[in-house]
């Protein structure tokens, strides 16, 4: 093909990239609104106020409620609309389960482990000073940065893409147990915070092996607090499915 045509088309496709570009940053800011609770597991989603409050086209939302979908985090119901997911018994314990294998694997050949340290050390501190100060939800999102970076140890990209979907559909289910007493959330997060200091003292100290039991053990013990504190709705539901 001759270097003009492929050009030509090349610059008529130039559109597609922009759509695509404001189709991301659109996803992204509803996925921090649904991660942080904005809109609670089981929201439909308005077209028109969203469109209107971000200020972008419908082709442009639908773009962005279709890469949401992919992720886990939105789903589409017939002739009812777009909903933020509800997520159930069964999906917490396949998210665990994905978690322990890639996190896992991650932290037993720590090819990025001097870039990642500090980052993990960062999220170890957060978490310390949230639960310090009571902000169960502050432990939380340390939490999360802290295992994303237990995740970007293998230093692949697709890792570690492929774990921040399972955090961020992982904040659905604690979102459903968000709104309990001030004790209830203090008993699903505060063990993180000791968990997830030890596994950084442990990787600095370049104890790999021991860091991996202690992180299986952690995820574990987070799955077992979850799931005891989720809605009995949801969970007889599950039962009977079964």
């Amino acid at each position: 093909m001759p270097t003009g045509d492929w050009l030509r088309r090349l610059a008529a496709d130039r559109d597609r990239l922009d759509r695509g570009s404001t189709a991301q940053r659109v996803a992204d800011v509803l996925r921090d609104h649904i991660t942080e609770g904005t809109f609670p597991p089981g929201t439909r989603l308005n077209e028109e106020t969203l469109r209107s409050a971000l200020g972008v086209s419908r082709n442009t939302l639908r773009e962005a409620f279709r890469l949401l979908a992919h992720d886990g985090l939105l789903t589409h119901e017939l002739n009812r609309g777009v909903f933020v997911r509800t997520l159930s018994v069964a999906d917490i314990r396949d998210l665990y389960l994905m978690r322990r294998m890639l996190e896992g694997a991650a932290i037993r050949v720590p090819v990025a482990l001097d870039q990642v340290l500090p980052q993990a050390g960062s999220a170890v501190v957060a978490a310390e000073e949230a639960a310090a100060r009571g902000h169960w939800s502050d432990v939380a999102a340390a939490d999360v940065a802290f295992h994303q970076a237990l995740a970007d140890l293998a230093g692949s990209p697709r890792v570690s893409e492929a774990t921040r979907r399972l955090l961020a559909e992982s904040q659905l289910a604690f979102q459903m147990v968000s709104d309990q007493m001030v004790s209830d959330r203090r008993r699903l997060h505060e063990p993180c915070v000791a968990a997830n200091r030890d596994l950084h003292r442990l990787l600095s100290a370049g104890r790999i092996a021991e860091a991996a039991t202690v992180l299986e053990e952690t995820l574990t013990g987070a799955e077992r607090r979850l799931l005891a504190a989720y809605p009995s709705s949801l969970t007889k539901s599950s039962a009977q499915a079964h």
